[in-house]
This record gives structure tokens, sequence and C-alpha cells, in this order.
């Protein structure tokens, strides 16, 4: 591994490269992660869209097909944490990413088993608590990530959080990045590498079928996926289609409906109760500033993303996506990707020294 790209988090995960796979529900499946990995960098796993036991079949599937090491993505709210948890543990996972964090005690069981604890964090004051929680690394996104996020663009929000913690853990940017210009650029302001949703959702390895990868590389303006919270009452960058144009323009009674009968499809795709998915709605309420529709669309979105990511109807589901979606205009291997990454950052890092050095 060229010692200009070994930083901290390469040492802490036992990675080649500092390039980290977040995990996008119903996209960062076994073969994603596999790919990811092999290649150098590091996978994670999405475990907030499945059962337990496909969730098992899962790991090994990764341990199948990787000698490398990789993650397992979970939120703390949702009905089956805790046996995530153990299923990590059992079958000695890596590290796990997550982005409301757990409690203290499954902090420290996950730690007590040497399980690297990466939360995603979105201000300084959340790297700090995340660091105090017993947090090992931490990803920052910017306001450029998709999905969820806030308003502070990853320039100014990533030297920040370095100031804040990066003496203590290392930090990953993230939210904006595609290339090794862009690692470099993380780099530079501190980081000790960065993590890409939407670009590792656009290669070959990507389960999201082909129609919805296609609408993906349609998307030519990043100005077009835009922040929304319509979903749920919380920020969100997805592109913007159909079925969020009329989410947008619809009223509290449609949104409930949504909700409700999402709520039951996720209810049977992971065999959770519905008393189960109702505490993880209202667990995820922001402390009642949400409607009962809002909480419950919070908690079973999934559901929603599932018919663009796995049935390949882009319209008629959500599209989370990072703004870099509309600079991307190819389908690559996670091998091309990560190894024309490192190339290119190794120029460029190369470049400044000689410039440095240079009159």
């Amino acid at each position: 591994m060229s010692n200009l790209l070994e930083t901290r988090i390469t040492h802490l995960l036992g990675c080649r490269y500092p390039v980290i796979q977040t995990a996008m529900g119903w996209v960062a499946d076994p073969h994603l992660v596999a790919g990811t990995s092999n290649a150098g960098g590091f996978g994670f796993l999405a475990g907030a869209t499945i059962p337990p036991a496909q969730m098992e079949a899962d790991i090994l599937k990764v341990k199948s097909m990787t000698e490398a090491n990789f993650g397992v993505n979970f939120h703390m709210y949702q009905p089956n944490a805790a046996e995530i948890v153990d299923l990590v543990i059992k079958h000695k996972v890596k590290a796990v990413s997550y982005s409301r964090s757990p409690g203290k005690d499954m902090v420290a069981k996950l730690k007590d088993a040497g399980v690297v604890c990466m939360p995603t964090i979105g201000l300084p004051k959340h790297a700090v608590k995340a660091v105090e929680m017993g947090a090992d690394a931490v990803t920052v996104q910017g306001g450029e990530g998709g999905g969820h996020t806030g308003s502070v663009p990853t320039t100014l929000l990533l030297p920040q959080v370095v100031d804040a913690v990066g003496a203590q853990v290392p930090v990953l940017g993230a939210g904006g990045f595609k290339d090794g210009r862009g690692l470099v650029a993380a780099m530079a302001f501190g980081a000790d590498g960065i993590a890409m949703g939407t670009r590792f959702l656009l290669t070959k390895e990507s389960p999201v079928p082909e129609a919805t990868k296609q609408r993906y590389l349609a998307c030519k303006n990043p100005a077009d996926i835009i922040v929304s919270q319509a979903l749920d009452g919380i920020q969100q960058r997805m592109i913007l289609n159909r079925f969020l144009t009329e989410l947008e323009r619809a009223g509290g009674l449609k949104k409930l409906v949504i909700a409700l009968r999402n709520g039951l499809a996720f209810r049977k795709f992971t065999g959770a109760s519905i008393l189960g998915l109702l505490k993880s709605a209202l667990a995820m309420s922001k402390d009642g500033e949400l409607t009962p529709a809002q909480a419950i669309m919070s908690a079973n979105a999934p559901m929603i993303i599932q018919k663009a990511m796995v049935d390949g109807r882009p319209d008629d589901g959500v599209l989370p996506s990072g703004q870099v979606a509309g600079v991307i205009d190819s389908l690559l291997s996670c091998e091309e990707l990560i190894s024309g990454l490192v190339a290119e950052a190794e120029a460029q890092l190369q470049r400044l020294c000689t410039q440095g050095t240079n009159p």
C-alpha cells in the first residue's frame, strides 16, 4: 500500500485504502460489499432493511466472497437492533456504522467484543457526543450527501469536525466525493479518508436495477437533486421524480395512508410486530415534533425506497442521492473505481509535493 494513502483509518479497519462504501439500504448487499473490500476499500453491509435471518446469511455470504474486513450498518431504533449487534459479535465483523447513536451499553458491548464503532454525524457537537459515548471514528456528512442530510456543505463542516475530535479519533468526510481529487481535498482538510454512497451505487456490483441506475445517470444537473422534508419530516436529499413531486403536494391524510401502507409492508418483510414498529416510529419522532404520519414514514421509509432500488421502478419510489450523481456519467466496477481513484489521488499528491519543491 502506498504510504501516501496510509492513514489512521486504514490501520483501524485493516484496509488498503481510506475509501469507505456506505451502507445504503437495498444497495449495500454482499456483492457490493465484497467487491469494495476486495478492491482495497472498506464496505458496509446494509442491516436496516432486512430481517435478522437474512442479515446472518448476508454476513456469511460476504465472508465467502472475501477475506478482507467489512462492516455492518444498523439503526438503534430498528426493532431488531439488539439481534444485529449479537450477529456482528458472533461472526466477528470488523466494524459497525450507525446514524443514530445506540446507548452507551450497546456501544460498550460492541467495543468489548473488539468491534470498531463508526457513527455518521452531521454537526460538530454530535461528533463530540459520539466520541464521548465511545466512537472509534466518525464519518461527517455534509449537505451534498444523499438521504438524511444537513444544510452545511462538506467543505465547511469537515474541518470543524476535524478541529473538534480529530485529535482523538479518525474523521472521514462524506458528501460530494467521487474521485481521487476529492480524497486529496478531504485529506487537506484533515480527514483520514472519505466515505461514498452514490458513487458505489453507480457501480457494476451494485444490485440496483439497470432502469434505476440509468435514471441516476440521466440526472445531469446537481441542482435537480433536492432536499425535501416530504417523506418523513426530516431533511433528505433525493432526485426529484414523479413520486417525490406527488408527495410534496400531498396533504396530511394522504401521507398517513401512504405511511400505513408501507408500514404494513415493512412489518411483513422484516417479521417485526406492529407494536415494535410503532415503538420504532415513536422513538424517531424527535421529541414529538413529527406528525404521526411522519413518524411512521420515518420508520418505514425503506419500503418506499425499495420500489426504486429493488423493483426497478424509479418513478414509483424515492431516489436518495448525493448531489454528486449530477456529475457521474459511467458505471465502473469496484476495482476500476477504487484503483482509478487511488491512482488519481497519488498523482495529485505527487504533483503537490513537486510543486512545493520547485522554485
